[in-house]
Protein backbone atom coordinates (compact mmCIF):
# COMPACT_ATOMS: atom_id res chain seq x y z
CA UNK A 1 0.00 0.00 0.00
CA UNK A 2 2.85 2.38 0.83
CA UNK A 3 4.49 1.63 -2.50
CA UNK A 4 1.21 2.30 -4.32
CA UNK A 5 0.75 5.58 -2.47
CA UNK A 6 4.31 6.56 -3.36
CA UNK A 7 3.63 6.03 -7.06
CA UNK A 8 0.53 8.22 -6.97
CA UNK A 9 2.31 10.87 -4.89
CA UNK A 10 5.10 11.03 -7.46
CA UNK A 11 2.51 11.45 -10.19
CA UNK A 12 0.77 14.22 -8.27
CA UNK A 13 4.09 16.04 -7.82
CA UNK A 14 4.61 15.86 -11.58
CA UNK A 15 1.10 17.23 -12.12
CA UNK A 16 1.79 20.15 -9.80
CA UNK A 17 5.15 20.83 -11.47
CA UNK A 18 3.60 20.93 -14.93
CA UNK A 19 0.69 23.08 -13.76
CA UNK A 20 2.97 25.58 -12.03
CA UNK A 21 5.28 25.78 -15.05
CA UNK A 22 2.44 26.32 -17.49
CA UNK A 23 0.73 28.83 -15.20
CA UNK A 24 3.84 30.95 -14.70
CA UNK A 25 4.74 30.82 -18.38
CA UNK A 26 1.14 31.41 -19.42
CA UNK A 27 0.90 34.61 -17.41
CA UNK A 28 4.04 35.97 -19.07
CA UNK A 29 2.92 34.91 -22.56
CA UNK A 30 -0.58 36.23 -21.89
CA UNK A 31 0.70 39.65 -20.86
CA UNK A 32 2.91 39.90 -23.94
CA UNK A 33 0.07 38.84 -26.23
CA UNK A 34 -2.36 41.25 -24.57
CA UNK A 35 0.03 44.17 -24.96
CA UNK A 36 0.63 43.19 -28.59
CA UNK A 37 -3.14 43.08 -29.25
CA UNK A 38 -3.46 46.57 -27.78
CA UNK A 39 -0.53 47.94 -29.76
CA UNK A 40 -1.25 50.55 -32.45
CA UNK A 41 1.18 48.66 -34.71
CA UNK A 42 -0.55 46.20 -36.99
CA UNK A 43 2.55 44.00 -37.30
CA UNK A 44 2.20 43.27 -33.59
CA UNK A 45 -1.59 43.06 -33.38
CA UNK A 46 -2.09 40.65 -36.27
CA UNK A 47 0.34 37.86 -35.23
CA UNK A 48 -0.82 38.10 -31.60
CA UNK A 49 -4.43 37.79 -32.73
CA UNK A 50 -3.63 34.71 -34.81
CA UNK A 51 -1.86 32.97 -31.92
CA UNK A 52 -4.70 33.76 -29.54
CA UNK A 53 -7.44 32.54 -31.86
CA UNK A 54 -5.60 29.36 -32.89
CA UNK A 55 -4.89 28.27 -29.33
CA UNK A 56 -8.33 29.24 -28.06
CA UNK A 57 -10.27 27.47 -30.81
CA UNK A 58 -8.35 24.22 -31.36
CA UNK A 59 -8.59 21.23 -28.98
CA UNK A 60 -5.80 21.05 -26.38
CA UNK A 61 -5.16 17.40 -27.23
CA UNK A 62 -4.52 18.27 -30.87
CA UNK A 63 -2.12 21.00 -29.77
CA UNK A 64 -0.31 18.58 -27.47
CA UNK A 65 0.07 15.98 -30.23
CA UNK A 66 1.36 18.64 -32.63
CA UNK A 67 4.06 19.77 -30.23
CA UNK A 68 5.03 16.21 -29.30
CA UNK A 69 4.87 14.53 -32.72
CA UNK A 70 4.89 17.38 -35.24
CA UNK A 71 7.30 20.00 -33.91
CA UNK A 72 10.31 17.62 -33.83
CA UNK A 73 9.81 17.05 -37.56
CA UNK A 74 9.75 20.80 -38.23
CA UNK A 75 12.73 21.83 -36.08
CA UNK A 76 14.61 18.51 -35.81
CA UNK A 77 14.89 18.51 -32.03
CA UNK A 78 14.07 15.86 -29.48
CA UNK A 79 10.83 16.60 -27.66
CA UNK A 80 10.26 15.08 -24.22
CA UNK A 81 6.71 14.62 -22.89
CA UNK A 82 7.25 17.30 -20.24
CA UNK A 83 8.64 19.84 -22.70
CA UNK A 84 5.83 19.23 -25.20
CA UNK A 85 3.21 19.53 -22.46
CA UNK A 86 4.81 22.64 -20.96
CA UNK A 87 4.93 24.38 -24.34
CA UNK A 88 1.37 23.40 -25.18
CA UNK A 89 -0.23 24.48 -21.94
CA UNK A 90 1.93 27.57 -21.55
CA UNK A 91 0.89 28.96 -24.93
CA UNK A 92 -2.71 27.79 -24.60
CA UNK A 93 -3.03 29.36 -21.16
CA UNK A 94 -1.30 32.46 -22.47
CA UNK A 95 -3.95 32.79 -25.19
CA UNK A 96 -6.76 32.72 -22.64
CA UNK A 97 -4.93 34.94 -20.16
CA UNK A 98 -4.27 37.42 -22.97
CA UNK A 99 -7.97 37.99 -23.55
CA UNK A 100 -8.64 38.25 -19.82
CA UNK A 101 -5.81 40.76 -19.43
CA UNK A 102 -6.82 42.74 -22.50
CA UNK A 103 -10.39 43.03 -21.22
CA UNK A 104 -9.13 44.16 -17.84
CA UNK A 105 -6.79 46.76 -19.31
CA UNK A 106 -9.41 48.33 -21.58
CA UNK A 107 -11.85 48.43 -18.66
CA UNK A 108 -9.69 51.01 -16.87
CA UNK A 109 -11.06 54.49 -17.40
CA UNK A 110 -9.26 56.66 -19.95
CA UNK A 111 -8.89 59.36 -17.33
CA UNK A 112 -6.32 57.18 -15.55
CA UNK A 113 -4.06 57.36 -18.59
CA UNK A 114 -4.56 61.09 -18.93
CA UNK A 115 -3.86 61.75 -15.25
CA UNK A 116 -0.66 59.70 -15.38
CA UNK A 117 0.45 61.51 -18.52
CA UNK A 118 -0.26 64.85 -16.87
CA UNK A 119 2.21 64.12 -14.08
CA UNK A 120 4.91 63.13 -16.54
CA UNK A 121 4.63 59.34 -16.68
CA UNK A 122 5.63 57.60 -19.89
CA UNK A 123 3.17 55.08 -21.40
CA UNK A 124 5.13 52.02 -20.17
CA UNK A 125 5.33 53.52 -16.67
CA UNK A 126 1.60 54.19 -16.67
CA UNK A 127 0.90 50.62 -17.73
CA UNK A 128 3.18 49.12 -15.09
CA UNK A 129 2.38 51.39 -12.15
CA UNK A 130 -1.21 52.45 -12.71
CA UNK A 131 -3.14 50.31 -15.19
CA UNK A 132 -1.92 46.75 -14.61
CA UNK A 133 -2.30 46.73 -10.81
CA UNK A 134 -5.95 47.80 -11.14
CA UNK A 135 -6.62 45.50 -14.10
CA UNK A 136 -5.20 42.43 -12.35
CA UNK A 137 -7.44 43.01 -9.33
CA UNK A 138 -10.49 43.19 -11.57
CA UNK A 139 -9.50 40.07 -13.46
CA UNK A 140 -8.53 37.99 -10.44
CA UNK A 141 -11.68 35.78 -10.39
CA UNK A 142 -11.38 34.97 -14.10
CA UNK A 143 -7.69 34.23 -13.78
CA UNK A 144 -8.32 31.87 -10.85
CA UNK A 145 -11.00 30.06 -12.82
CA UNK A 146 -8.61 29.66 -15.77
CA UNK A 147 -5.88 28.36 -13.45
CA UNK A 148 -8.24 25.67 -12.17
CA UNK A 149 -9.14 24.70 -15.73
CA UNK A 150 -5.43 24.42 -16.49
CA UNK A 151 -4.88 21.88 -13.72
CA UNK A 152 -7.75 19.76 -15.05
CA UNK A 153 -6.52 20.03 -18.63
CA UNK A 154 -3.06 18.70 -17.70
CA UNK A 155 -4.58 15.21 -17.42
CA UNK A 156 -4.21 15.04 -21.21
CA UNK A 157 -0.45 14.55 -20.82
CA UNK A 158 -1.05 10.90 -19.96
CA UNK A 159 -1.61 10.38 -23.70
CA UNK A 160 2.06 11.18 -24.40
CA UNK A 161 3.30 9.05 -21.49
CA UNK A 162 4.18 11.86 -19.12
CA UNK A 163 4.07 10.40 -15.62
CA UNK A 164 1.43 12.66 -14.14
CA UNK A 165 -1.14 11.52 -11.59
CA UNK A 166 -3.53 10.06 -14.16
CA UNK A 167 -0.76 8.19 -16.03
CA UNK A 168 0.59 6.70 -12.82
CA UNK A 169 -2.91 5.76 -11.71
CA UNK A 170 -3.59 3.97 -15.00
CA UNK A 171 -0.33 2.04 -14.70
CA UNK A 172 -1.16 1.13 -11.11
CA UNK A 173 -4.70 0.05 -11.97
CA UNK A 174 -3.41 -2.30 -14.66
CA UNK A 175 -0.86 -3.85 -12.29
CA UNK A 176 -3.17 -4.28 -9.31
CA UNK A 177 -6.43 -4.97 -11.19
CA UNK A 178 -8.15 -2.47 -8.88
CA UNK A 179 -9.29 0.32 -11.19
CA UNK A 180 -12.30 1.28 -9.04
CA UNK A 181 -10.20 2.03 -5.95
CA UNK A 182 -7.35 3.66 -7.87
CA UNK A 183 -9.40 6.03 -10.01
CA UNK A 184 -11.73 6.87 -7.13
CA UNK A 185 -8.66 7.93 -5.16
CA UNK A 186 -7.41 10.00 -8.10
CA UNK A 187 -10.78 11.74 -8.36
CA UNK A 188 -10.64 12.53 -4.65
CA UNK A 189 -7.12 13.94 -4.96
CA UNK A 190 -8.18 16.28 -7.76
CA UNK A 191 -11.32 17.22 -5.86
CA UNK A 192 -9.37 18.18 -2.74
CA UNK A 193 -6.62 20.01 -4.66
CA UNK A 194 -9.01 22.04 -6.80
CA UNK A 195 -11.34 22.76 -3.89
CA UNK A 196 -8.40 24.09 -1.88
CA UNK A 197 -7.24 26.23 -4.82
CA UNK A 198 -10.75 27.56 -5.35
CA UNK A 199 -11.12 28.28 -1.64
CA UNK A 200 -7.83 30.16 -1.60
CA UNK A 201 -8.98 32.27 -4.54
CA UNK A 202 -12.30 33.06 -2.83
CA UNK A 203 -10.49 34.00 0.37
CA UNK A 204 -8.19 36.40 -1.44
CA UNK A 205 -11.10 37.91 -3.35
CA UNK A 206 -13.02 38.53 -0.12
CA UNK A 207 -9.98 40.12 1.50
CA UNK A 208 -9.58 42.46 -1.46
CA UNK A 209 -13.27 43.35 -1.22
CA UNK A 210 -13.15 44.02 2.53
CA UNK A 211 -10.07 46.20 2.20
CA UNK A 212 -11.63 48.17 -0.65
CA UNK A 213 -8.77 47.20 -2.95
CA UNK A 214 -10.78 44.91 -5.21
CA UNK A 215 -12.36 46.75 -8.11
CA UNK A 216 -15.80 45.58 -8.93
Amino acid sequence: MLAESGVLLAGFRNTLELTATALAGGLVVGLLLALARLSPRRRLRWPAGVVIEVFRTTPPLVQLFWFYFGLPIVVSVEMTPFLAAALTFTIQSGAFFAEILRAGIVSIERGQWEAASAIGMRPHQTMRRVILPQAVKRMFPSMMERSIELMKTTTLVATVSYADLLFQANELAQKTFRPLEVFTLVALVYFVAITCLSGLGSLLERRFARSGEFAA
